[in-house]
């Protein structure tokens, strides 16, 4: 298993997106965000069709640190079910990567 995951959620604004982005990262569950938006998406949500805008969140962190992040994104997500996925990083530049480590187990402000 990879020991780092980017972890993305959408929601339906902007400031949401960058609420989400700021509490994970303050919190150091996550490394560092990127917000991404407005995206076009097309779904099925309580058995009906249909597409709209979202913004895009994607965050950067360790796989130990998923259950902490999943946690407070599904506690602060305005949504009742928000996607709240992780891909594995499965190669990444050392410097960057060591940075992820530096941030997460800092207690500093860098």
């Amino acid at each position: 298993m990879a020991d780092y995951v980017q972890v993305q959620t959408a929601t339906q604004t902007r400031e949401q997106a960058v609420e989400l982005a700021r509490t994970a990262v303050a919190e150091r569950l996550a490394a560092g965000a990127q917000i991404i938006g407005p995206v076009a998406s097309v779904f099925w949500h309580n058995g009906e069709f249909g597409t709209g805008e979202e913004w895009q969140l994607l965050l950067k962190t360790r796989i130990e640190r998923y259950a902490d992040l999943e946690r407070h994104l599904q506690a602060a997500h305005p949504w009742q079910n928000p996607e709240v996925v992780a891909v594995p990083i499965l190669a990444g530049a050392r410097t960057y990567l060591g940075w992820i480590d530096s941030t997460l187990t800092s207690t500093d402000d860098q």
